[in-house]
């Protein structure tokens, strides 16, 4: 999905409203509902689905898509109470209009304009466990200040503790930049009405922004269809995304249609992360996973993915036969059987090839000898594998992600997806997609490995490279999203992202 000028958006709407006036109301309408039905869904999962939800309200479009939210949280059952951080007469328009509809309704709602309301709201000990925030828009520039300044202010004191869901931009980003004010919220999920805004795609947004949904809006398509993209060289890989990549199965299928993926690697020092990458490719939809690996992690393997055909028997002769796809590298080891092995799959390899991890550390200065590899690469380094193959440092590649993943792509010739906060799905002659979702819960050793079994077995259902590259991460980033909000991001560990896929997968399809 493209991303787009807060400006060019804010025209185009006005000119859609112009033709056809009741489209301010029903666009607003449809932002509300579409921001409390991801309020509840975090709810739910977090074991929160009866609580009192405190949304903060400013003057303008944001405050109306939170009192149109509220109406639809209440009629879903859940508790909303509304904070003003402005006089009810600055209302106007559609907002002015559900505030009323809210008022009539018996939804509670507070004024909270003065320094006395907030000294005495920074005091509460229990505050709700959901926060929203809809206090300023895309149109909002320079510093917060005032009641608003003192609302962020209150968010930001109780984001360790409770979380916060911000209407179409956190409030205080810039959204056409992505620059922070000094006092800017940190949502765990951002809301986008509509499109994802330029400024969401920048590196120093992602400390605010948590993980990017959208909702829609109802805007006509000639109208959305007319907005610039703000940002040709980037793509933001979406839900919607996701569902079109992913395929329909067949009514007739049978686990040969779905295709077999290959997984190579696991070592006596790293057993581990063989483990975990079946356990990703067993979730993937992949018809059939066999696993060769070592002693050591076979019987794991075959203990926590049973579903698996795993062989104890890993060597640089292994039979590459009958695989529709084929990861190389968890737990690998660099001694010189995993070199032979490298080597071997880069000149033999039958299908797609997954090189992660170590299989990747051993080109350690020598990306072009991917290039004449005879079938698509696709490499999954996070910064400091990037740095080894590329010949540089781990800083020097955070520095300008998106320009080491265009390079790593055009020197290699392969897709290369550069793990990380805001994940980079990267290929030569072609635009860069994002993935704007996940979590820091998601750094912890082997949470690279599942990702790179789901890609594997994405690959093996015959879905083009790139794009399983997108779906895969994506999927990956909602399961370490849905983790968190199970088991929070300091107790989540790997293995909690293979549980949670299921539920990913559910997010983008039904079937």
């Amino acid at each position: 999905m493209k991303f787009v000028a807060a400006k060019e958006m804010r025209e185009g709407e006005g000119r859609a409203i112009l033709r056809t006036p009741a489209l301010d109301h029903s666009m607003m309408d449809r932002a509300g509902k579409g921001l409390a039905q991801a309020i509840a869904f975090i709810a739910k999962q977090a074991d929160q689905s009866y609580s009192v939800v405190r949304l903060l309200a400013g003057p303008g479009n944001n405050g109306g898509d939170v009192f149109a939210a509220a109406l639809y949280l209440q009629d879903m059952d859940m508790l909303p109470e509304v904070w003003i951080a402005c006089p009810v007469e600055k209302l106007k328009g559609s907002a002015k209009a559900f505030f009323d509809q809210m008022v009539d309704e018996e939804i509670p709602y507070h004024e909270v304009v003065s320094e006395k309301d907030w000294d005495l709201s920074d005091a509460e000990v229990s505050p709700p466990a959901l926060l929203v925030d809809g206090l300023l828009g895309t149109g909002a520039k320079g510093a917060p200040a005032g009641a608003i300044r003192r609302a962020i202010a209150y968010l930001r004191a109780k984001s360790g503790e409770c979380l916060v869901v911000s209407a179409d931009i956190p409030s205080g980003m810039d959204a056409d930049t992505g620059a922070l004010s000094q006092c800017s919220v940190l949502a765990d999920v951002t809301v986008a009405m509509g499109f994802p805004k330029a400024g969401m795609a920048a590196p120093a947004a992602l400390e605010s922004l948590g993980s990017l949904w959208l909702a829609e809006t109802g805007l006509p398509a000639e109208f959305a269809d007319a907005f610039p993209d703000a940002r040709p060289d980037l793509r933001w890989i979406s839900e919607a995304d996701v569902r079109r990549i992913l395929p329909r199965r067949a009514r007739a299928a049978h686990k040969g249609t779905y295709g077999t993926a290959l997984l190579l690697g696991g070592s006596k020092a790293y057993p581990g992360a063989i483990v975990l990458a079946a356990e990703g490719a067993v979730r993937s939809g992949a018809g059939l996973v066999r696993v060769a690996t070592v002693e050591a992690a076979a019987a794991a393997i075959a203990a926590r993915a049973p579903e698996a055909i795993v062989g104890a028997d890993l060597s640089a002769d292994f039979p590459l036969e009958g695989a529709e796809s084929i990861l190389l590298g968890p737990g690998l080891g660099r001694d010189p059987e995993a070199r032979r092995l490298v080597a071997r799959l880069l000149r033999e390899t039958p299908c797609p090839l997954v090189l992660d991890a170590d299989a990747i550390a051993v080109l350690e200065g020598k990306p072009e000898a991917i290039r004449p590899c005879p079938h698509p690469v696709l490499l999954t380094p996070h910064p400091g594998e990037l740095a080894l193959l590329l010949g540089t440092d781990a800083a020097g590649i955070q520095r300008d992600r998106l320009a080491a993943a265009r390079e790593a792509a055009e020197r290699t010739g392969a897709i290369v997806v550069l793990k990380g906060a805001g994940t980079l799905v990267a290929k030569a002659g072609q635009a860069a997609w994002i993935n704007l979702n996940g979590n820091p819960g998601m750094a912890c050793g082997g949470s690279g490995d599942v990702l790179a079994g789901l890609l594997a077995g994405l690959l093996a259902q015959n879905i083009d490279p790139f794009e399983a590259a997108c779906a895969a991460v994506w999927l990956h980033g909602t399961a370490g999203d849905l983790a968190a909000l199970r088991k929070t991001q300091a107790a989540m560990k790997a293995g909690d992202l293979v549980q949670a896929l299921p539920a990913a997968f559910r997010r983008a399809v039904i079937r």
